[in-house]
């Protein structure tokens, strides 16, 4: 009998061990982004590495420098998968071409949370990101109640394959079924492409195009850019009512100038945060959600001054 409580008292705390190693253990999270040179990836980053410090994770940032190099993200994937990385945080830059990818690093036995952007397969742990059907149709709302429900305008798409930009499209185009009836779309299935410059030409071409428009609408930081620039040129910034998404120095400087109507704003470093919290816990054995809303808001130069419209215009961001 004394050999028995021993034994039972040897295995209680082999266990209490166990859970203790298990809680204590600094697991190797890899984040990657679609890119790594835009505002909004660097408050990611920022919000990653303040879950890794809090929840005791050691976060290795790694991504392609442009967001249309789909290559290059596939090869950061597999890299970390042969690695043996706990645990991966991606925001994928094509829904299909990170299925296998992703399969293949949930087969080894790594936890994989999505962030930002869907991927056509629900075998990872969390989709973490933006409502961003929802965050279109504000966009769409804003848009037509500066245009006064009239005239003519047109949206400029990020990028094919992008999952995210997609739903604030089609967000975008049931709001304005919605709010702006009697506005005429022109042009709605143009794309500026991964870069502000790639999105500058295009935006020229469809100013140029289409220029007596009202009214335009840009679904991420690039393309809003892209399009400011071209307005500014064009000489019609401030005149052609405009909704962008997403913000940066020279857009919330625009948006104070009149030159912006409206930025439709995402939380990106909760998104950073909540994506290696949520890996972490699913490695601890906890139970995750399988989807977590990281929020929009749409900013404009009434509620521009609000403490929590300020903090997401301006959030921290990895050096």
């Amino acid at each position: 009998m004394k050999l028995f409580r021993m034994m039972t008292a040897m295995l209680l705390l082999t266990g209490f061990a166990a859970v203790t190693i298990a809680k204590d253990k600094k697991y190797t999270i890899a984040v990657i982004p679609k890119g790594t040179t835009h505002i909004f990836w660097k408050a990611v980053h920022a919000g990653a590495e303040k879950a890794g410090r809090e929840f005791g994770g050691k976060v290795i940032w790694q991504g392609p420098l442009r967001e249309d190099d789909r290559n290059n993200q596939i090869q950061v994937v597999q890299n970390f998968i042969s690695r043996r990385a706990d645990a991966i945080v991606l925001a994928p830059l094509d829904s299909r071409a990170l299925v296998r990818p992703v399969r293949n690093a949930v087969r080894r036995k790594i936890k994989v949370v999505i962030i930002d952007s869907a991927l056509k397969w629900e075998g990872y742990v969390s989709f973490v990101a933006t409502d961003n059907f929802k965050g279109g149709e504000l966009c769409a709302k804003r848009l037509a109640k500066v245009m006064g429900g009239k005239g003519s305008a047109l949206m400029m798409r990020y990028m094919e394959g992008s999952a995210s930009t997609m739903q604030r499209e089609k967000g975008f185009l049931a709001g304005m079924k919605k709010y702006g009836p009697g506005i005429k779309l022109v042009s709605t299935d143009q794309y500026g492409g991964a870069t502000a410059g790639l999105a500058f030409k295009r935006a020229q071409s469809l100013l140029n195009k289409y220029g007596g428009i009202d009214g335009v609408y840009c679904p991420n930081e690039s393309t809003t850019f892209g399009m400011l620039r071209a307005l500014q040129t064009a000489g019609k910034a401030g005149k052609v009512k405009f909704v962008g998404f997403d913000s940066s120095d020279a857009l919330i400087k625009a948006l104070k100038k009149g030159e912006i109507n409206g930025l439709a704003l995402q939380d990106p470093f909760k998104m950073g945060y909540m994506g290696v919290k949520t890996a972490i816990e699913a490695l601890q054995g906890k139970k995750v959600k399988k989807r977590i809303d990281t929020g929009v808001v749409l900013v404009t130069p009434e509620n521009i001054d609000k403490p929590k419209i300020k903090l997401l215009l301006s959030p921290p961001r990895a050096k």
